[in-house]
């Protein structure tokens, strides 16, 4: 009797920890708030840099509706983590601001109107 107690104390114990393992390794999508991307080098930009970032699985940028979407392996990585990644390239991400240095190595197409920057096609109808 106390051996059929072992085993299904140790089973129950497995499965709970199987459960835990599977609950833990999910990949969750967010919608981040760009505001400062503008064009298809941007969105070029922050794709090829984030797909580095340890734990995102893949990217995609909207410059025209200013939204990236990120699925990202919650064991390996957090929100947090990837838009200071975002910033980091240059780009406000929701209410994370450029890091100023990556920011001010941009080109000027990519950099905020009020710095020069903007859309060749903007310029052109001014």
């Amino acid at each position: 009797m106390r051996i059929l107690k072992l085993v299904m104390l140790f089973l129950v114990a497995s499965v709970g920890m199987a459960m835990a393992q599977q609950k833990e390794k999910t990949i969750l999508t967010a919608n981040i708030s760009t505001p400062t991307v503008q064009c298809e080098s941007c969105k070029n930009r922050i794709e090829r840099y984030m797909k580095q970032e340890e734990g995102v699985q893949s990217v995609k940028v909207d410059f025209k509706k200013h939204i990236t979407t990120v699925k990202y392996w919650t064991d390996r990585t957090n929100i947090e983590n990837i838009k200071t990644g975002i910033a980091n390239a240059g780009y406000d991400a929701d209410n994370v601001a450029a890091n100023p240095e990556s920011y001010a190595k941009l080109p000027t197409c990519c950099k905020k109107p009020e710095d020069g920057g903007g859309m060749e096609k903007d310029k052109k109808k001014h």
